[in-house]
Parts: structure tokens; sequence; C-alpha cells
């Protein structure tokens, strides 16, 4: 049974831990450097530690790092490779750390890294949605409550509102990234070390914000701080799931409100007038999925007590493929958002005539019939047959179909880019790997 208790408790794991290779690299730069600074490495060796492991990164970097058949995890792989070119000296770089404090390291290097990039995609989406914001902001299109014709809304309003959505999306996405941005490396397996460590000097070798200071917690933030990001990953998921809904259901020929890009679309095998909207489906699904994560993670640690627990492995194999999965949502949502086009003449349609109800009450109202008669007034019309609709509307308040508050809300997305922080990490590891 060795082989088999063997691959049962390795799992997917170092199919998961490519995912973590030049960020491993990255942390035992910073480890090694402060070790030389205790006394426990030489100037010398450091030198060529660093040198070799500037090329491991390289090739970590190119997508080329392998870990070779029999051996454990992205780790030993490492520092196998250090010892096959340094000799005994490659075996020196974990002095004063665990295989613990490792990979919780490698987990927040490859996080905030992800949530730039997650950052920056929604961003972009952001931008594609205020353009088109505002260049459909004085095309209307009926708004619903219960599936059912309601009041009269714009596509300035339907396109702002996700642009919107996405800005408070961005705070909990910059929560979330502070709170990966501290630094457990020092806290070993979980009770520090009898080296003199300077976790300060590896806090600002790798540009953390600060560091995890109880050791104890820095082991317990393994799980929280993956599933609080995945907290924020959902918040984006269910934005973007819900425009795909809008968007498939306003492309059906019942509503025929868009038209989305034809490269998204596809044909059905034995009806040829469908359009299928294949591309925001997936979508769809695959964010719906991601808004299951937290609950995934959650549901691996939250019985555990503190301290190590080979559970909290399972968690890499939910968690860490989410980045990509969310980013290629983003990309495709940012191009449709782009490639789409808008019926300008939806109200056309006498359909949609009882939209324009509430307008008529509000006029009345405004020339001075109370408003409950007013209501009636024109719902006995309705019912007579008798309503005529006004179909221009004049909503001036902030954040109605007249005053979209755009650039407000570019405003707030910008303040909320800002406050990462981004160029701080950037600057550390370049000057890391150039050093």
């Amino acid at each position: 049974m060795t082989a088999e208790i063997e691959k049962f408790t390795v799992g997917r794991d170092r199919e998961m831990d490519l995912y973590l290779a030049k960020y491993d690299v990255l942390g035992s730069m910073a480890h090694t450097t402060m070790l030389q600074s205790i006394g426990l490495l030489e100037a010398d060796e450091l030198d060529v530690i660093l040198k070799e492991l500037k090329n491991i990164y390289a090739v970590a970097d190119k997508g080329e790092f392998v870990i070779e058949e029999g051996i454990e995890d992205v780790h030993s792989q490492v520092e196998l490779m250090l010892t096959r070119k340094l000799g005994d000296i490659g075996k020196k770089i974990h002095s004063g750390r665990s295989r613990n404090d490792q990979v919780l390291l490698d987990l927040k290097l490859f996080t905030r890294a992800q949530l730039r990039g997650i950052a920056e995609s929604v961003n972009t989406l952001f931008e594609e949605l205020i353009q088109q914001s505002n260049r459909y902001k004085d095309v209307l299109m009926p708004g619903y409550t219960h599936l059912q014709i309601a009041m009269p809304s714009s596509f300035g309003l339907w396109f702002g509102a996700y642009a919107e959505s996405l800005a408070d999306d961005m705070l909990f996405l910059q929560a979330a990234y502070k709170m990966c941005n501290r630094n457990p490396l020092g806290s070993a397996a979980g009770y520090g070390s009898s080296f003199p460590l300077n976790r300060t000097m590896t806090t600002e070798l790798l540009g953390f914000d600060s560091m995890n200071y109880n050791v104890v917690y820095a082991q317990m933030g393994r799980g929280k701080m993956e599933r609080n990001v995945a907290y924020a990953l959902a918040s984006i998921a269910g934005t973007i799931a819900k425009l795909a809904f809008d968007a498939c259901m306003f492309n059906s020929q019942n509503f025929a409100f868009v038209k989305l890009p034809a490269d998204c679309t596809t044909g059905s095998s034995i009806m040829p007038h469908k359009k299928n909207p294949d591309v925001f489906e997936l979508t769809r699904a695959k964010c719906n999925k991601i808004q299951s994560l937290p609950q995934q993670v959650m549901l691996m640690m939250n019985n555990l007590p503190c301290g190590y627990f080979r559970d909290l492995q399972i968690i890499k194999e939910v968690f860490l493929p989410a980045f990509q999965e969310l980013e290629d949502c983003l990309q495709m949502t940012a191009y449709i958002i782009n490639k789409i086009q808008v019926n300008e003449h939806i109200l056309d349609d006498p359909k949609y005539d009882f939209i324009f109800s509430v307008e008529e009450v509000n006029r009345l109202a405004t020339n001075g019939m109370p408003f409950r008669d007013a209501y009636k007034k024109v719902g006995l019309d309705i019912e007579a047959g008798n309503f005529t609709p006004n179909k221009e509307v004049h909503h001036t308040h902030e954040g109605s179909i007249g005053n979209l508050c755009n650039d407000q809300i570019v405003a707030l997305m910008k303040q909320n880019m800002e406050g990462f922080h981004f160029e701080k990490v950037l600057e550390a590891e370049a000057k890391l790997l150039k050093e």
C-alpha cells in the first residue's frame, strides 16, 4: 500500500505547486539575504546562491519549471536544484524556516500578484462599461421589476450600473490584498525559531506592508487568507454573472435590446436561425462556480484548531486555479462589452408605452393634482384604453437618466485602484531580482 498511500497524501500537490514556483524562489532570495545578515551564510556563499536562484526564477517565469518524479514539493525541488549546482551550500537555505512558513509565504506572494492582475482586468472592464454608458446615455430602454415592464431606463444607466458595481467590488479586493500583503516568513512551523531571524528585513525585501507579528497567528492565517480573497473574487464574479444573464436575455429575439458579437455566439446543429450566446453563458456558469469558492475554502478549514494540518493542502486545488478562471471571464466580458451593438429604437414598439405611466402621474402631480388622484386618473385611462404616452423624460437628480454621475464613478474607481499601492511591491521584487 506504500505507493497508494503516497499517491493519496501527495494528491495534486505537485501539480498545484507549479503555480508557486517563482514565488518560492523569491522568498528564498529574501530569506538567504537575511541569513547572511545574521551570520548564518558567508557573503560569497550568498552571492552564488542568489545567482543560481535567479537562474531558477527565470526558468519558472518562462513556465519551464518541473517538479521531478519522486520530489515531494516545490520547496524540495528548488533546494535540490541548488544543491546539484552548489553542493552543500545549497543545503543551507532552509535554516530558520519550515515548509509551513515557506508555503504560507509562497501563497501570499502568488496571491498578491494574482490580485494585481485581477484588479487591472476589472479596471479594463470598468473603462469599457463607462465608455458605453457615455456613448448610449440618451438611448432609452425599458426598466423591469418582477420581470414586468416598469419605468423608463437607459443604456447609460444599464452599463453604468455595472461599472459602479465593479468600483464597489474593488473595495473587497483591496481589503483582501491588504490582509494578504503581510509577511509570515520567520514563523517557521508556527512557533518561531531560536535563530535570531530579522523578520523586518524580509518584510522590506519582499515589499510587504507589514509582517504577521504573532507566529501562531501567521500559521492560523492559512485558509483564512484564501477565504477572504475568495470572498473578494466571488463579489466580482457576482457582478459579471448578473451582467452576463442580462446580456443573454436582452440578446434573445423576445427582447432584441442588444446584439452580441458574432464570434461570441454559435449556431444550432438543426435550427439555422439560432445564435446562442455561448461565451456569456459559460461566463455566467464559471462566475457562479467562483461564487461557491468561499464556502469550499471555509468548509475545509472551519473546524481546525490552531497549528498546521494536512487538510489545508486541499485548499490549493480550488483556490489557485480560480484566479485564471476569473481573469478569463473578465477578459471575455470586456471584449463583448466593447463590441456589443445596441438597439436604439426599442421604445418604438407600443407594448412598452405603459412604462411612461409614472412620468404622466408625476407630470400631473407637478401641475398641482394630488399624487394619489393623479395615480388613479392614469390608472383609469390605461384601463379605458385612453392612455397616450409622452416619451420625453426629464430626470435630473444625481444618478438618474439625465445625470448619470459617471465622472464621480470614475473618480471612485481611480481612488480605489490607487489604494492598492502596487508600485511598492513591484519595486521591491525588481530590486531583489536585480541585486
